[in-house]
């Protein structure tokens, strides 16, 4: 009988139960740990069941093609730039599209730190299917992880697809918290960039991006983790140790610099933000 066309391209590698129990005993391999994963380029009647779900959580990351995710009687759709991610023990099933097979790359995950990653996603039971921003990122650390793990399952390789397993977790976690281009949060982000060398008010702001000011402003919170001033101050005191590192520049030019007429009023902001002044800022020691 001849090897089907998609599974002769697949790739595929499952670290042992043994090797996974060891590995789960050891420091950075219990936080988090790769216990399987693969390639599966357009995966025609690709089907998977699992009543009672795993002890895995599982991430796949669909490139082309579209599939459907069956979770807790719900039925989902996963297209190209999509991952689904089902939490450990989820009953859950999956597949391929008839019309339009996916191509997937996918792993199954542990860990102590692995319920707290799926959380910061933003995936769970009732959203398993979230949007990659970057899927050549995606992509390219995925490649990383199966190419690991099929050299071998040493301590040393589990911990770098671990690696690779945690920065694909967490560039998720960056790419859903910031803006996609051309929405009113990355427009108002690139007009602060913009304009270092001065105040900007946060009713005009808003007003310039279409949204409220206290849209934005919870805009701005989740994405920074503070208001549109504080990350305006931000982006100028970036600046200002940047022109303190690079040029010769006075106190007074670098305050003009970044919006501030006042370079007293700038050094009392720079030490609040810094513990120091900007001249002892130039002068320590740095390398």
């Amino acid at each position: 009988m001849p090897i089907q066309e998609g599974f002769r391209n697949q790739r595929l590698t499952v670290v042992p139960r043994r090797v996974v129990a060891e590995a789960h005993a050891r420091p950075v391999t219990r936080r988090l740990m790769v216990t399987d994963t693969g390639y599966y380029p357009v995966a025609t009647d690709h089907l998977m069941r699992r009543p009672s779900g795993i002890e895995e959580a599982i991430l796949i990351v669909c490139t082309a093609g579209t599939g459907w995710a069956t979770i807790e009687g719900v039925q989902h759709r996963i297209g190209s730039n999509a991952a689904l991610v089902i939490p450990r023990g989820t009953p859950h099933a999956y597949g391929a599209s008839a019309d339009n097979p996916w191509t997937i790359w996918w792993c199954h995950l542990r860990g102590t730190d692995l319920p707290e990653l799926i959380e910061e996603i933003g995936a769970g039971v009732t959203r398993p299917v979230v949007s990659i921003r970057r899927l050549d990122r995606a992509v390219a650390l995925l490649d990383e992880i199966v190419t690991i793990l099929e050299r071998d399952h040493s301590p040393a390789s589990l911990t770098g697809a671990a690696g690779a397993a945690w920065k694909l977790l967490t560039q998720i976690v960056v790419d859903r918290a910031m803006p996609a281009p051309g929405d009113p949060l990355q427009r108002a982000m690139a007009y602060l960039e913009e304009r270092l060398d001065s105040t900007v008010r946060v009713a005009d702001l808003a007003s310039l991006v279409g949204i409220s000011p206290s849209h934005l402003s919870a805009l701005f919170r989740r994405a920074t983790g503070g208001g549109v001033l504080a990350h305006h101050t931000a982006l100028r005191m970036a600046q200002a140790r940047n022109l303190l590192d690079t040029t010769d520049a006075t106190i007074a030019d670098i305050a003009r610099e970044v919006g501030y007429p006042d370079p007293f009023y700038f050094s009392r902001h720079f030490r609040r933000m810094h513990e120091t002044s900007p001249t002892e800022y130039r002068n320590r020691a740095k390398g």
